[in-house]
């Protein structure tokens, strides 16, 4: 029976998984990365995306200033792919947990990106952010009145499903 069960969770394991939208938060101390990649090819805009860090595993806020909540090293947001995508830029302060950004549109394979410091506040190694303490953070995506949110896994990424294209 453990065969079996061990079969049947590594094919589950090994399909490949569906998004219109991929989050990834890669950690880079002192600065992290976020990417937004769309697979769809119809996702216009406007768009609104949204990151919030307050459910996350290890109570992880944005570091954006040498005095405040963050420790030791800051960053302050920087957008570093898809500037032509962006309508608007958050207003993030040293030591909030949510920050929203504006979208034109999001083109298929084109990513939008940003940098900034992430720590987290429950007393681990507070200026680096493994997979696992991002997990529970938010991300959602707003399209025609309607949110789509995905939740950080142990793997660092949330995968956003949105309704199919209409053509």
């Amino acid at each position: 029976m453990k065969t079996i069960t061990g079969a049947v969770i590594g094919a589950l394991l090994a399909t490949p998984v569906v998004a219109d939208v991929i989050v990834r938060f890669d950690e880079g101390a002192p600065t992290d990365r976020f990417t937004f990649m769309s697979t769809d090819h119809c996702l216009n805009g406007p768009i609104g995306l949204t990151v919030d860090l307050s459910g996350s595993l290890a109570g992880l806020i944005f570091d954006v200033t040498p005095a405040g909540a963050g420790v030791d090293v800051f960053q302050p947001f920087v957008l570093v792919a898809g500037q032509d995508l962006v309508s608007s830029l958050p207003e993030v302060r040293d030591g909030d947990t949510v920050l929203n950004i504006g979208l034109k549109n999001m083109i298929a394979n084109q990513p939008v990106a940003f940098t900034i410091d992430v720590d987290d506040t429950t007393g681990g190694r507070e200026i680096t952010v493994s997979d696992a303490e991002i997990s529970g953070a938010t991300v959602t995506l707003t399209r025609d009145g309607m949110d789509f949110a995905a939740v950080f896994s142990d793997q660092a990424t949330a995968l956003i499903e949105t309704p199919a294209c209409t053509s």
